[in-house]
């Protein structure tokens, strides 16, 4: 697994997994760092280091730290929504939140009966089950193929998320299963689902997974994520986190505090040098933020960094929007609401071209929609009578909806949903849309609504970061950068904020 314990010196002692030893050194005699951007990825990275013996120092510009991982009261009546992500697969497996023990600080996963479902009109609902042999029987004349394509991945998942967590152009440990894995997941989504699947329940299901891309489904690689995220389904659970995904905010910020780390709020950082001296400095942001910021380290990058920065693309947006329910979603399949996660989007070829009309600049009239259910799991989240529903569907970058037509994707998103559950719109007390320029100026991580920090196209889905062995360092002393731009990318994992942290101390030992 990966290796987060350091190794000790004579001047501090580095603490590895499960230790509960505090650092000793005084505040004065320890190395400083500070973290700008308080999202997952800079939280992790902060804690990393406090654990290591730093004092870290993290700024976050608005009231409350998390980024895309907090959670609010939106509605004003005591519910919990999920500002941004909702559902965990990579999460509960990361091994940077078991390393920190953040579960011993109040984090607990909360499963569902089932990981994921996918309704149809015209017949029952496709279920990802936490069991590849119940996923595979209920596939019917698919069955053996999904087994046989998933069996590698599933019974092997601790090897194959030990490879994807980390930057993809170290030599892997185990290369002959991961030789495997790309040459299953290289293909196009589009072209593996007719060639693997032979009925629409398990194309649809595994396009549902595939579409997490935010690509179009024709492009290489594609199948990568229909194979990963269905895996993880399988083995790890799709799971919601109790009381929202802000507590494992709130659990990251513990640690950090539990070593003597501050957190600043309402403090927007535009200029390096206002920040107090340090010895590192990580940047939980993208790279066109980093090139608009200010200060001395930043006007010594060097050219290959800056084009590096300056070749970073951004893909779709995404248009999010929170319901308020006065009660579940009325599903016309039943079992769909003992699922937390759902991918309304119909059949394969619907989604194939929902994504397709999106990346081409339209929006969709029957989109995919990225659904969760966090009730089904956590009835804890909203007051009794009332219930959330956490909704987004992708759109074109930086998507800027007509004053007339502002609601539209809303409305869409409402449609599509009452295609599989009759009745959903006489449950809607209240709404609260994020078009991408609102979700830009709440993070402004999520550029043009890119959730993903970049996009997931060609060789920069693969190689985040950009062609270089060193993803995490800036070519300035003293200067990083871990946001979803960095491997292993997007997803609360907190991985890109880890590798940051190992890069920091591999270069500044003292």
């Amino acid at each position: 697994m990966l290796a987060l314990g350091y190794i000790s010196t004579s001047k501090t002692q580095l603490i590895g997994t499960g230790t509960k030893r505090r650092i000793t050194m005084s505040v004065t005699a320890r190395p400083h760092a500070n973290i700008v951007g308080s999202g997952p990825n800079g939280l992790t990275a902060a804690a990393m280091l406090a654990r290591a013996g730093w004092h870290v120092r993290v700024y976050e510009r608005n009231d409350a730290v998390g980024g895309a991982a907090a959670s609010a009261d939106v509605f004003g009546d005591g519910s919990i929504v999920d500002m941004g992500a909702a559902a965990h697969p990579f999460g509960v497996a990361s091994p940077v939140f078991r390393h920190l023990g953040l579960e011993e600080r109040g984090l607990e996963w909360l499963h569902s009966e089932y990981p994921m479902a996918h309704p149809f009109e015209d017949g029952p609902a496709a279920i990802l089950q936490r069991d590849i042999r119940k996923t595979a029987r209920s596939l019917g004349i698919d069955s053996t193929a999904w087994r046989l394509i998933h069996r590698g991945v599933v019974n092997s998942i601790d090897d194959y998320l030990e490879q994807i967590m980390r930057p993809l152009l170290r030599f892997p440990n185990r290369p002959v299963k991961m030789a495997q894995f790309g040459m299953l997941g290289s293909a196009p989504s589009s072209w593996f689902v007719r060639t693997a699947f032979r009925e629409e329940a398990a194309r649809a299901l595994f396009t549902g997974s595939a579409a997490h891309a935010n690509t179009p489904l024709g492009h290489p690689f594609t199948s990568t994520f229909g194979v990963l995220f269905s895996a993880l389904g399988m083995t790890r659970g799709w799971p919601v986190i109790k009381g929202g995904t802000g507590a494992l905010v709130n659990a990251l910020t513990e640690v950090i505090r539990e070593y003597d780390g501050e957190v600043f709020t309402n403090h927007e950082v535009t200029d390096l040098d206002a920040l107090p001296p340090a010895r590192a400095t990580v940047l939980d942001i993208t790279p066109s933020q980093a090139l608009v910021m200010r200060g001395k380290q930043l006007r010594e990058l060097p050219e290959h960094t800056v084009q590096r920065f300056q070749r970073w693309r951004y893909g779709p947006g995404v248009y999010k929007v929170d319901w308020q329910l006065d009660g579940p979603v009325p599903w016309a399949d039943s079992r769909v609401s003992h699922a937390t996660t759902v991918h309304v989007g119909g059949r394969a070829a619907e989604i194939r071209l929902a994504e397709a009309q999106v990346n081409a600049g339209r929006i969709p009239d029957r989109p995919f929609v990225m659904v969760v259910q966090p009730q089904v799991a956590d009835p804890s989240r909203a007051p009794e009578g009332s219930h959330i529903l956490w909704t987004y569907t992708h759109v074109p970058h930086g998507y800027k909806p007509a004053t007339k037509d502002r609601d539209y994707v809303a409305d869409v998103i409402q449609a599509q949903i009452e295609r599989y559950a009759p009745g959903f719109g006489s449950k809607i007390r209240a709404k609260k849309v994020w078009d991408p320029a609102a979700l830009e100026e709440w993070n402004p991580n999520l550029v043009g609504g890119d959730i993903a920090g970049g996009a997931m196209t060609g060789l920069q889905s693969l190689l985040r970061g950009g062609l270089t062995l060193e993803p995490y360092r800036m070519g300035v002393d003293g200067l990083y950068i871990c946001s979803a731009a960095t491997p292993p990318g997007a997803g609360v994992h907190g991985m890109p904020g880890a590798w940051a942290a190992h890069a920091v101390i591999a270069d500044q030992r003292y």
